[in-house]
């Protein structure tokens, strides 16, 4: 089955949510609770669920979790560079800037697991955390700088980062090899179950051009690394990595998801430009939708 018809269904979630948002009385205020339940409760359950029921196996991934890793690296050294260019609005940038290297893991694990069913599912979630923490670190610091609230600021953010909490917590629980009881593992299979649809609708709800007029340069460049820089970069590593097929799959959608939703909530709560990141998640969600495609279809044409 092509690859793009495998994410008709994903990306007609979020168009759902942008629908009933728009033209039903579940307006933006029920979409904004939905939003804070999924990223503070369904969405950590599911992370801490899939890294905790799925044995880490180091030395086979390290590969993997090296080159996401990198292109991490590479996607925020570039966007914060981008904030010594002339005339760059500090505010939209210490904003947006974390736009070109975070990534949505809502559609990351949907789409892992329609293209690589368990396997590609236990993969991604070892990707997400590894790079959850680092990419959440490199979007609070210029925020906390920007606000004025020093290194207490910063550490107190990444302290009470719901995501990063359930990461840390899932590795820890692996590492001890500690096994969940059957009936919390069912119920936290079932809250992650909810967690994907919800998010995905939630990212369509929240989908608005916002303020990216005030900064176009900045809004062209960002997106360009999100969506240009990382899939040309992952689809390189794949052939110079020796990255098995299923890796392959799992590195080059990591590349190519949009950028987070969530880089809109920690925009508004740490006082920068809540507005031109809304704009920013828009423009990256509806470009991941025809690049995605492109980039698998790109990586099937290579290794053919």
């Amino acid at each position: 089955m092509p690859v793009a018809v495998l994410l008709v269904p994903d990306f007609l979630l979020i168009a759902a949510g942008w629908l009933i948002c728009r033209h039903t009385s579940l307006n933006r205020t029920v979409w904004d609770g939905a939003e804070r339940l999924v990223y503070h409760v369904l969405f950590p359950a599911l992370l801490f669920e899939a890294i905790a029921r799925n044995p880490l196996m180091p030395g086979a991934a390290a590969p993997l979790v090296a080159c996401a890793m990198a292109l991490t690296a590479v996607g925020s050294m570039l966007a914060l560079a981008l904030g010594a260019w002339p005339g760059v609005d500090a505010r939209a940038h210490a904003s947006g800037a974390q736009t070109a290297y975070r990534f949505n893991s809502y559609i990351a694990l949907a789409l892992a697991s329609r293209l690589g069913g368990a396997e590609g599912l236990a993969q991604m979630a070892l990707v997400l955390a590894m790079c959850v923490p680092l990419v959440n670190v490199a979007a609070v610091w210029p925020l906390t700088r920007l606000a004025g609230r020093g290194g207490h600021g910063y550490l107190r953010e990444l302290a009470r980062n719901p995501l990063i909490i359930a990461t840390v917590a899932g590795l820890l629980f692996n590492a001890f090899g500690l096994q969940l009881p059957e009936w919390l593992s069912v119920t936290l299979s079932r809250m992650g179950a909810a967690a994907l649809p919800v998010g995905l609708m939630a990212v369509g709800a929240g989908l608005t051009f916002g303020a990216l007029r005030e900064a176009p340069r900045l809004a062209t460049a960002l997106l360009a690394i999100r969506h240009a820089v990382l899939p040309a970069l992952a689809l390189a590593l794949v052939l110079l990595a020796g990255l098995g097929a299923a890796q392959q799959v799992v590195l080059v959608t990591f590349a190519s998801l949009p950028t987070a939703s969530s880089a809109y909530v920690l925009a508004v709560r740490l006082g920068g430009h809540g507005a031109f990141v809304a704009g920013l998640v828009t423009v990256s969600t509806l470009i991941a939708m025809v690049g995605l495609p492109l980039s698998l279809s790109a990586l099937e044409w290579l290794k053919g």
